[in-house]
């Protein structure tokens, strides 16, 4: 499965139109987010997915979870959100 990392710098229309591309193309996406502001720009990029998504007839559905993630040599908490078609 893809995995796409979201900053809190990300542009959300430009991450989901990623998310779009990738579920169109393979079915399923994985969205990991660490920290408030990516994960609240990661939220915004799959609502404007699902709605890129929705006049093609795809559902798309999303499942949170968390994952560790290692950065900068450092273990960190990051949200994922698994994205896939219903």
């Amino acid at each position: 499965m893809e995995v796409l990392k979201v900053s809190s710098r990300s542009v959300p229309n430009s991450v989901a139109g990623a998310i779009s591309g990738v579920i169109r193309d393979s079915g399923a996406v994985e969205v990991q987010a660490v920290g408030a502001g990516a994960a609240n720009q990661a939220i915004k990029a799959i609502a404007i997915a699902r709605g890129y998504l929705a006049p093609l007839g795809i559902d798309m559905i999303c499942i949170p979870a968390f994952a560790n993630v290692l950065i900068d040599g450092e273990e960190r908490t990051a949200i994922k959100l698994i994205c896939e078609e219903r």
